[in-house]
């Protein structure tokens, strides 16, 4: 038997004997932490533990006799590489949910355990909804199973608390505040408990470092209805600069005072059932408390960047445009040169970032894919995939970063050698995408999947798709995936001036290679009563030797000119007269075409 497999066996085996002591004839295990935290810090990455898989969505089901991992449609071809499927059957969680899996796999009158920490009550409520009719039983166990087993566990987070600064934020922590005070009183909440990260650090003004690439603590907050707030956070985080900043309005406490608080909350407290650990749920009831169930009030605001925060995103990403386009460069000099792999291309963009004394570190792992490794669609190099970037095919490098003061995400894809006429023209047909999102101009009650069908359109002429939302919402140096909107088939939200959005389609055959192209851009109003439009804030150059001029409109090829003519003013004059050579190598729609 393999090393790994025996590995991976001998944790499962382990788990399966704690579910015996728990009288568990199965355990859920979610990839998340006790704030549903996107990014994990390496204590929390119990299911990469438990079973190899480091996608950053997915859960695992373990009964006595059989067990499975679920991820979605972005780590199909990555759950069937990682995972050994001798021991786990894998499944797609957006078809199956934990609900349905269990209805059909687990036995009549089974109990399952969880976590009261990593499951939310909303997600217990389905759960037990959907396997009712088979009397199975969802029963928690004392603490986390795998935290039993796990050999080495490591430690929880450390690292101090930072201040955000208020003319950075455009609004302080009291203004901040005071409105969601309002909107407490509007649905008669005395107070309102947050767990999201990304929305505790927007409305205090504060950051941290407790989990990979978004600067957050891990915490709790109370919000009242008179604006004060009661922050439960190891108080070793706080440094003099930010207990200053919080003033005596905000009350600092250590998670054990968390049940008392909230029991002494006179009036209703407000809840989010999806974010909330179901933990919460469990307090309310024990301590009868009043609740109304609503999304966290922190996330519509946080989502809508006031003029001091589009300027600062603004800034940092032309600081990012310069970068980018440096590292382009280096990758075109280095062209099939035996040194020139996928790790060396992460180490080089994150090089070039670092030549800015605003940089701070990823917004996330960055996804350097060169050929077939490119149609999986997050995929992460390691020692063991890292693949040389040599001969005929195409390199898709997806990165973000965290300047002070802002969040950058962006997806280039260029060609290496000759590439096929096929994938000219899919790249084309991916650009015509994303130009149809970049130039849309909207009314204010269009929807999330109705900007989305503008960026399929094209690759749905042919009978191609792609299996990932088009657009997602993009923090202010906070969360690089943000909450609010979204631009997907299934999103029915609308849009704010001053939201903060990715444009990406795409395009992945597997096996052979991927095509994605993304830019971040601001929702602002077109000038046209009740109408908006997209401002493109990402600046870096698309590969000529990708784009197919015949399959472009008029209007396409005007909408890049002006693109290019943004980066020559943008970026050209960051660069050195020899990358700026290079540069209007690229810039072909101004010159000629």
């Amino acid at each position: 038997m393999p090393e790994k497999r025996r590995s991976y066996q001998a944790r499962l085996s382990a788990l399966r004997k704690e579910m015996k002591k728990e009288k568990r004839d199965g355990y859920i295990l979610p990839r998340t932490d006790e704030f549903q935290s996107e990014f994990l810090a390496p204590y929390a990455e119990r299911l990469k533990w438990l079973t190899g898989f480091t996608g950053s969505a997915g859960v695992s089901i373990v009964l006595d006799y059989k067990a499975v991992v679920m991820s979605d449609g972005r780590y199909t071809i990555q759950l069937k590489d990682q995972v050994d499927t001798k021991l786990f059957e894998t499944d797609d969680m957006m078809k199956t949910s934990i609900g349905d899996w269990l209805a059909e796999n687990a036995e009549f009158g089974t109990v399952i355990g969880y976590d009261v920490w990593l499951m939310t009550i909303d997600q217990v409520a389905k759960i037990k909804e959907k396997v009712a009719h088979k009397n199975i039983a969802l029963k928690p166990t004392e603490g986390n199973l795998i935290d039993r087993i796990w050999v080495d566990h490591p430690q929880w987070p450390s690292k101090k608390a930072t201040v955000f600064p208020d003319d950075i934020a455009g609004r302080t922590s009291r203004e901040k505040r005071k409105s969601i005070s309002k909107e407490l009183k509007a649905k008669g909440c005395s107070a309102c408990l947050v767990t999201q990260g990304d929305s505790i650090a927007w409305v205090l003004n504060i950051r941290g470092a407790d989990v990979p690439y978004t600067p957050v603590c891990l915490s709790y907050l109370l919000l009242h209805e008179d604006g004060s707030a009661e922050w439960f956070v190891d108080g070793d985080k706080l440094t003099p600069d930010v207990a200053r900043a919080l003033g005596h309005t905000v009350k600092v406490h250590d998670f054990y005072n968390l049940e008392k608080r909230m029991s002494e909350v006179n009036g209703k407290l407000w809840i989010d059932p999806k974010t909330a650990p179901s933990w919460f749920g469990m307090i309310t009831q024990k301590n009868k408390i009043d609740v109304y169930e609503a999304e966290d009030p922190c996330v519509k605001p946080k989502s809508i960047k006031t003029i001091e925060e589009q300027k600062a995103s603004r800034f940092v990403h032309i600081l990012d445009g310069v970068a980018v386009t440096r590292f382009l460069k280096w990758v075109d000099d280095h062209q099939n040169k035996i040194s020139k792999s996928e790790l060396a291309a992460e180490g080089a963009l994150d090089g070039f970032r670092r030549a800015s004394d605003k940089y701070i570190g990823p917004s996330f792992e960055t996804i350097a894919g060169f050929a077939d490794h490119g149609a999986i669609v997050h995929y992460r190099a390691t020692m063991q995939s890292n693949k040389i970037i040599k001969g005929d095919g195409l390199l898709l490098v997806d990165s973000g970063a965290q300047y002070k003061w802002g969040t950058t995400d962006i997806t280039r894809t260029v060609a290496i050698g000759t590439p096929t006429e096929e994938m000219r023209e899919n790249y084309t047909r991916v650009l015509k995408g994303h130009i149809a999102v970049a130039s849309a101009v909207f009314e204010s009650d269009t929807t999330g999947k109705e900007i989305d069908a503008l960026a399929r359109a094209p690759l749905r002429k042919e009978g191609l798709d792609y299996a990932h939302g088009t657009g997602h919402g993009v923090g202010c140096y906070l969360g690089v995936h943000e909450k609010a909107t979204h631009i997907s088939p299934k999103e029915d939200n609308t849009f704010e001036v001053g939201m903060l959005l990715s444009n990406e389609p795409g395009y992945y055959k597997e096996g052979e290679y991927g095509i994605r192209i993304e830019n971040l851009v601001l929702v602002r109003d077109a000038q046209k009563s009740g109408c908006y439009r997209f401002d493109t804030i990402s600046f870096a150059p698309f590969d000529p030797s990708l784009i197919v001029d015949s399959l472009l409109t008029k209007s396409e090829k005007e909408w890049l000119k002006t693109y290019e003519q943004k980066i020559a003013d943008f970026i050209m004059p960051r660069l050195s007269q020899e990358e700026q050579a290079w540069l209007k190598t690229k810039l072909t729609f101004i010159e000629t075409r």
